[in-house]
């Protein structure tokens, strides 16, 4: 019996997704290209490949009580000093995300766990990289600002490339998207390129 290290996350859409993983790489973060831009409901966790399928069962049981939701990103923040990272913050949707994250983490369920840091929802663009380009991450982001309608989440599998992949998609079991507050916020903010 073989283990897997598997994920579990709220996805940043297009073209937000792409802009920002690629500003992570321009940072000098080099997991970036290999990390899909996200909001993290279940930090890396191995578990037994047997155990996936309880695992999806379960998280299709957490999205059947989910309903669709605005996420709204703006902002940087940074949990240096006691963590090396910079990211966007979640200005809407923080709520939403982290009933899920309880839901997906439950005792009775197949991924309980202790997390190692309180949650925060947020989405990271600098990790591990030297202070210099972490303070060059956190300013050139500072007006960025992007929303969409979150409607679910997905398992992602970690190769032995590092790289992170969707194992499947799981949708809320609600049919109505909930208008987003504040259109303009629609837009992406374009941002210099440096």
């Amino acid at each position: 019996m073989g283990t897997v290290t598997i994920g579990v996350s709220i996805a940043v859409p297009e073209p937000h997704g792409s802009l920002l993983q690629e500003r992570r790489t321009g940072f000098g973060d080099l997991a970036a290209s290999g990390i899909p831009t996200h909001v993290t409901l279940l930090p890396p966790t191995e578990v037994a490949d047997s155990a996936l399928p309880a695992i999806e069962a379960h998280l299709l049981e957490v999205a059947a009580a989910g309903r669709p939701f605005p996420m709204r990103l703006s902002g940087t923040g940074t949990f240096r000093p006691l963590s090396p990272v910079v990211f966007v913050r979640v200005v809407e949707g923080a709520e939403s995300c982290t009933w899920l994250q309880k839901q997906v983490r439950d005792a009775s369920g197949p991924v309980a766990r202790e997390l190692q840091f309180p949650y925060h929802p947020h989405v990271t663009v600098a990790h591990g990289i030297d202070d210099e380009a972490m303070d060059r991450a956190f300013e050139e982001l500072a007006g960025y600002g992007a929303a969409w309608p979150c409607t679910g989440f997905a398992l992602y599998e970690q190769g032995p490339d590092a790289v992170w992949r969707q194992l499947r998609e799981f949708v809320f079991g609600g049919a109505v998207v909930p208008p987003q507050a504040g259109a303009p916020a629609e837009r992406d903010t374009t941002l210099p390129a440096h």
